[in-house]
């Protein structure tokens, strides 16, 4: 679910930072309700990473079409749960849990898999939501168009 709150905020704000700051509150949050889960710091890595990948192909193109949503947004999950993985593995994993996995890389690789499932999850919530007619605005709307737009998304995930 976490490449789900990325891709979303991603979609909806299209500026660079915006999964970054979303992977920084989570982790505040995290840290909140479980002080030791110094292991939720691969999520804040994977959440900069998944934010400069989709940058550097940029907004206009990843979001153009859905065949593009799927072609950028499933990558960029899949690059940076492995990116997590890894960060994990190499600092935060104890050695006997990391050999029963394959290693780092065997552990980067599970939440590479982890990653493909979030990104999938994510294209088909931006599909859906764009499909009912809840689409990226610049901000220049009414509070009545903002009212309307609302509902749809709400009738449509109903």
């Amino acid at each position: 679910m976490g490449f789900c709150a990325l891709a979303l905020t991603v979609w909806w704000t299209r500026k660079l930072g915006s999964a970054t700051m979303v992977g920084l509150i989570a982790t505040i949050i995290n840290f909140i309700i479980n002080p030791a889960g110094v292991i939720f710091l691969g999520f804040t890595a994977a959440s900069v990473i998944f934010d400069l990948v989709i940058w550097v192909i940029r907004y206009d193109r990843v979001f153009q079409k859905r065949t593009h949503v799927a072609a950028s947004v499933i990558p960029a999950s899949f690059l940076s749960a492995a990116v997590a993985g890894l960060v994990i593995g190499t600092f935060f994993m104890a050695a006997p849990a990391l050999l029963k996995w394959g290693g780092v890389l065997g552990w980067a690789a599970l939440h590479a898999a982890g990653g493909v499932v979030g990104g999938i999850l994510a294209f088909t919530l931006i599909a859906t939501v764009a499909r009912a007619g809840f689409s990226y605005r610049n901000g220049n709307e009414s509070g009545r168009d903002k009212h309307f737009r609302a509902r749809r998304l709400e009738r449509a995930l109903l």
